[in-house]
């Protein structure tokens, strides 16, 4: 089976990396018809958290699929699905811990923005140039990470301002990280003073680390000044872990690392092990403001999904998920820098927490080079290694292993990496 010969029945809205045609999966790893292996560290954008097919997944799923596979969480309650609010809500941080079920990202955060309305009684959005929250309508009004991602659907939802997040292509050149915080912080404050009042404002929503892009890690100070102000103004403080969430940075929230608890809080990707899943968590104060039939859905909640999701945390205890994250996290970023001390010429930056780990390309002048990372991506996919980009110029690189990767699994991968640099 080749793809060129289903391509024209498919809409080319969706973008493809790969023309490959690929039949199963295992761990780390995809097959294609011929049998021949991929590495994969992109596992579905960040999806996979425990590999493709892992056993424990896939018998729940099984089990669950011979019993019920759906009745709508609107009609009928589902036991999977009750017990993963309750277990959501013990590892939530803060008091946040009632759930409302979706399918995706983009519809997560499209329901956190009417939550957050409906709570406050208030209109306003802010957002940040260089974030990503989805592709719906709602999600693409409060999406800044590329222009290409809004181009011809405006006007877009009314009532939404940027802000600049703190990274360095948004702040001016040579400022630190300190330096970031404050310049952007400023810049938040200009826009109270001239073009949104804070009063007016319902939330605040914000990759607490970035993911689409840049994978970009901001100062923990910060995200706590951002708590402070949306405490003081009766803000409420969104944090999109859609793809940050969930034990990508060694923490089982990101937020842990900035020791910051929202209002609100957007979990999807990885929650249940690869079937489509997201979550809206708050607390049952801001919940109850969210009348019955003021949100719905039709397959939020489905007890498959939900089944796979239970056997993810427990995977996540029985394997000691988090400490692999940390451990491989620290050895991956390691052997990234040295890389980076080896190839300055060609990389510009590595930065992330835990298995979230970017690389940023450039070129010899030192500006943003999506040509090398293209080439780069090109290496890794004719040696059996499949990479995934980002960030608004196309020169980013993420890594997004699966949360149990093994060091021989991560040594492969960056021997090809490096194989693929020396190649330029």
């Amino acid at each position: 089976m080749k793809f060129a010969d289903y391509k024209p029945y498919l809409s080319p809205a969706l973008a493809k990396t790969t023309d490959l045609v690929v039949k199963r999966g295992k761990g780390a790893y995809l097959y294609d018809e011929e049998g021949n292996a991929y590495l994969d560290f992109v596992q579905g954008i960040a999806v996979n958290a425990l590999g493709h097919c892992h056993p424990a997944v896939s018998k729940a799923i099984s089990d669950q699929a011979d019993t019920l596979i759906n009745a709508s969480f609107n009609m009928v309650n589902f036991p999977t699905t009750l017990e993963l609010a309750r277990r959501i809500a013990e590892k939530a941080p803060g008091r946040l811990g009632c759930t409302f079920f979706s399918n995706g990202g983009a519809e997560a955060n499209d329901g956190a923005i009417k939550l957050a309305r409906a709570y406050t009684k208030r209109p306003c959005i802010i957002a940040f140039k260089g974030s990503f929250h989805g592709r719906t309508v709602g999600a693409t009004s409060i999406t800044g990470s590329n222009s290409k991602y809004r181009k011809y659907y405006e006007p877009l939802m009314g009532g939404v301002y940027f802000a600049p997040y703190p990274c360095r292509d948004l702040c001016p050149e040579g400022y630190d990280e300190d330096q970031r915080a404050d310049y952007c912080l400023k810049e938040l404050q200009s826009l109270f003073n001239y073009l949104v009042a804070p009063e007016t404002v319902a939330a605040i929503i914000i990759e607490p680390v970035m993911g689409e892009g840049g994978y970009v890690v901001p100062p923990k100070k910060f995200l706590r000044a951002l708590r402070e102000i949306c405490d003081k103004h009766g803000i409420l403080l969104v944090f999109d872990e859609i793809q940050c969430g969930y034990g990508r940075t060694g923490k089982m929230f990101a937020s842990e690392n900035f020791d910051v608890i929202p209002d609100i809080m957007t979990l999807g990707k990885a929650i249940a092990g690869g079937l489509p899943m997201s979550a809206i968590v708050s607390t049952p104060e801001i919940m109850e403001e969210w009348h019955p039939g003021m949100h719905g859905t039709t397959f939020g909640g489905n007890p498959v999904c939900a089944a796979a999701a239970l056997a993810v945390l427990d995977e996540f205890e029985k394997e000691d998920i988090l400490e692999n994250v940390q451990k491989q996290g620290d050895y991956l970023r390691e052997r990234l820098t040295g890389l980076w001390k080896k190839y300055p010429n060609i990389i510009a930056d590595v930065r992330g927490l835990g298995l979230m780990q970017g690389v940023e390309f450039r070129n010899d002048d030192g500006t943003p080079s999506a040509q090398r990372f293209g080439k780069v991506r090109e290496f890794c996919l004719e040696n059996h290694m499949l990479i995934l980009g980002c960030g608004v110029y196309g020169n980013g690189m993420r890594w997004a292993t699966p949360l149990n990767v093994t060091r021989e699994d991560l040594d492969k991968g960056l021997d090809i990496f490096e194989k693929a640099l020396a190649s330029l």
